[in-house]
């Protein structure tokens, strides 16, 4: 568990005059709790409190898993017949007599909200601590680069296996089972988000997914993927050739390779997120490809895949020493090709450090 983030929490709640605070994204209460759970349609829930210790709140058969995994307060559950928000607010009624709580506004849905109104009708819940939280996620430790270096090397990993896995007629799915089963088999226990493979012109849809399409000679290939490693994650993309390609495509590899060292090189303490965004899209720009860059340049990582800061146009938030985030250009021209070059890495005193090292250059297989 996070004791020093717990406790600046709790003093920000001080001067806010709140009575605590209800957490319940569970990326957030793994965070600050050490506890990991996705409870999909169940209620887990991290509690501060101004003037008690703090507690967990979730499904009764994961009691036993909040106790061992470190976390030093009490734990609570609720069966699946229960009314789990009214025995949490009853459960917070005796410890305090306070009314005024924070919440994550942008985790409890609308539905979930009026519940807990319901449960706790007495209660406010105006107050948004997500800034608060973020900003304590934002800046890491050296022992959480030290986790995302690991995952670093797992992404890198599945990198190789994913390029070796390739060959005439087998699919994106195929290859994407592949490096997944791969890793699992050398304790590798979950990816950070679903592995992305895409050939030829299926990859100039930047958000498109993995499908049963077959690759072909002469087709670029592709890789979106990451690991969750010691709790922290990772994300790296790489685009490769199968075979010869066009001459084009090479051309929009190379123009995405320069926008990415260019901003990975560049990236500097004190310059703003903006200005690092501007340094890639500059480059695409000028060669004639901006339309086909449409996206941001890169996101936040930490214990999970995505979250703040967001390098951007328009984010005019300074770079830290310490914050960790992807720079990732791309270029989609639709029946052409899609290429994105992405390394994940945290800013220091000499700029910014990648933790994936496979190579960018366009590799032939």
């Amino acid at each position: 568990m996070n004791a020093e983030k717990i406790s600046a929490l709790t003093s920000w709640l001080t001067k806010q005059e709140l009575s605590g605070a209800i957490i319940t994204n569970y990326h957030s209460v793994a965070y600050l709790s050490g506890f990991e759970s996705d409870p999909i349609e169940r209620v887990l829930a991290l509690v501060l409190l101004e003037n008690s210790e703090p507690f967990l709140f979730g499904p009764a058969l994961e009691v036993n898993s909040m106790k061992e995994s470190g976390w030093r307060y009490a734990a609570f559950g609720y069966e699946d017949h229960e009314n789990p928000w009214l025995k949490l607010t009853n459960h917070i009624r005796t410890l305090t007599n306070g009314k005024k709580f924070a919440i994550e506004a942008d985790n409890l849905t609308v539905a979930r909200l009026k519940l807990l109104q319901t449960a706790f009708p007495d209660g406010e819940f105006s107050i948004d601590i997500t800034d608060q939280i973020n900003q304590l996620r934002l800046i890491k430790t050296p022992d959480e680069i030290a986790h995302m270096k690991a995952a670093g090397r797992d992404a890198d990993r599945a990198f190789e296996i994913g390029f070796n896995a390739l060959e005439i007629g087998i699919s994106e799915l195929a290859v994407a089972a592949e490096l997944e089963y791969e890793l699992k088999k050398a304790g590798v226990a979950s990816m950070s988000f679903e592995t992305l493979v895409q050939f030829g012109a299926h990859a100039a849809d930047p958000h498109g997914s993995t499908s049963t399409n077959t690759i072909n000679t002469g087709e670029m290939v592709l890789f979106d993927l990451g690991t969750m490693t010691e709790g922290y994650a990772s994300d790296a993309t790489r685009t490769v050739a199968f075979g010869n390609v066009s001459d084009e495509a090479k051309k929009i590899h190379a123009i995405t390779l320069e926008a990415q060292l260019t901003a990975q090189s560049q990236a500097k303490i004190g310059m703003t997120a903006s200005e690092l965004d501007d340094i890639a899209r500059n480059i695409i720009t000028k060669a004639g490809y901006g339309q086909y860059f449409n996206h941001r340049l890169g996101h936040g990582l930490g214990s999970s895949v995505h979250e703040f800061p967001s390098i951007m146009a328009g984010n005019d938030m300074i770079l830290e020493e310490g914050m960790v985030f992807s720079i990732e250009p791309g270029i989609y021209v639709p029946g052409v090709a899609g290429v994105r070059i992405e390394d994940s890495g945290y800013m220091s005193k000499e700029g910014f450090i990648p933790y994936t090292h496979t190579t960018k250059e366009l590799l032939q297989f």
